[in-house]
């Protein structure tokens, strides 16, 4: 999965998490000439296949975790994607579209990054063989689901 691509590592899964992994190196924008190369790692869980989580893990600084809908994700590397909080769209488009840019907004900040499309666009074609676009609700209980919905929270469980 990472194949040549510089600052990309594979897929990681560990015993305990079987959820696969992508850590790209990518830039963070901060003006016309300036960036700041950042670490980023996308994590998909099968059992909550709706969202990637993606950790963006800055030198001298604490993580921030942001999740992200897979499909605006996968969507923003050909077209713009999102609205508020959350966009994402080619950086060049008609160019390849080798990156794409991706705009987290929080209250009154908003941070810009650029990321290498191919590694993450092979990530997410792995993540929807894992489930497939359109089966991600298939296997709630619906049932489970609204009784949870519908049960008084002050009543005592058995």
């Amino acid at each position: 999965m990472s194949g040549n691509h510089p600052g990309v590592q594979a897929p990681r899964t560990a015993p305990y998490d079987s959820s696969p992994a992508l850590v790209l190196d990518i830039e963070r924008v901060l003006d016309l000439s300036a960036r700041q190369a950042i670490r980023a790692e996308f994590r998909f869980d099968p059992e909550s296949p709706l969202a990637v989580r993606v950790e963006f893990l800055i030198e001298g600084s604490r993580r921030v975790l942001w999740q992200i809908g897979r499909d605006l994700l996968q969507q923003g590397l050909h077209s713009v994607s999102g609205l508020g909080d959350v966009r994402i769209w080619p950086a060049y488009p008609g160019e390849g579209q080798a990156t794409a840019r991706l705009q987290l907004a929080s209250g009154d900040m908003a941070a810009l990054f650029e990321l290498p499309v191919p590694p993450l666009a092979e990530w997410l074609e792995y993540t929807y063989e894992l489930v497939p676009a359109g089966q991600e609700l298939s296997a709630i209980d619906w049932d489970s689901a609204t009784a949870g919905l519908l049960q008084d929270p002050t009543a005592q469980s058995d």
